[in-house]
């Protein structure tokens, strides 16, 4: 094999390794990225039922309901436009209260409610997750702005 040749050789294993490198990569990004969705998001139908993602918003009061066996648990989550409920089966963060903040991570069942498989409570009384707060902020500007949609 003369020296151009494996020159080619060495060039063309090192860019598909590359490549192979890249794409290993990005199949690994693709499986661990999970969306942030806010109820009224659920509500208009863009939220996939088929996909895993976060669900974020408050705690509404007076929905925070334990089952017998106390590993159930069910709430609802607002962002004061559309709630949606949640099902969870485990021990709960000890910050979880209505009217907190908290994100669901899990996915939309068939029934319409949102079946988590862990729930993330604010750890302090300043902190609200970003998207929750953003989603929060967009609501009560959409609420300010048309006053026929004012409580």
């Amino acid at each position: 094999m003369r020296a151009r040749h494996r020159r080619f050789a060495f060039i063309a294993f090192g860019v598909a390794s590359a490549g192979l490198a890249c794409a290993l990569v990005l199949n690994a990004f693709r499986a661990n990225v999970m969306f942030f969705v806010s109820p009224s998001q659920i509500a208009s139908h863009d939220a996939s039922r088929t996909q895993r993602f976060r669900l974020g918003g408050l705690v509404e009061r007076g929905s925070l309901v334990r089952d017998d066996d106390g590993r159930a648990v069910r709430f609802v989550v607002t962002d004061e436009r559309a709630s949606v409920t949640v099902t969870y089966a485990g021990a709960l963060p000890d910050l979880l209260r209505e009217g907190s903040g908290v994100v669901a991570q899990g996915t939309l069942g068939a029934d319409g409610r949102f079946h988590a498989d862990e729930v993330l409570a604010k750890h302090d009384e300043k902190y609200m997750p970003p998207q929750v707060e953003r989603a929060l902020r967009e609501v009560r500007a959409a609420a300010d702005a048309n006053p026929a949609t004012r409580r």
